[in-house]
């Protein structure tokens, strides 16, 4: 997870769309979430043409944190350090892939 401490290529490339009951199960703020439709939300600031989530904090590919952590929706824990959509947000950023071991 070091890596994605320096990287955070994938909040700054995917929306994060998940069902809207997630946001309260997991006790996220509503200035964190917003609505996609009546069954789907999605992390603030991914919804855009250039996504960036607003709990991403720093430079993406140098020093990064996620203000939720802890309490982030299930999109964002199924992305894995060097998996395939690890890869394509970091190539979209220009960084390139990680070298798993």
């Amino acid at each position: 997870m070091e890596e994605c401490q320096r990287c955070g290529a994938c909040c700054a490339h995917y929306r994060v769309s998940f069902y809207w009951a997630e946001a309260w199960s997991r006790g996220l703020q509503d200035s964190m979430v917003e609505k996609v439709n009546a069954q789907m939300a999605c992390m603030a600031g991914t919804n855009r043409v250039d996504p960036r989530c607003i709990a991403l904090h720093g430079t993406v590919g140098a020093q990064v944190r996620c203000s939720v952590y802890a309490l982030r929706p299930e999109p964002c824990r199924e992305v894995q350090p060097g998996d395939e959509k690890c890869a394509v947000a970091r190539a979209h950023k220009g960084l390139p892939p990680l070298q798993m071991v």
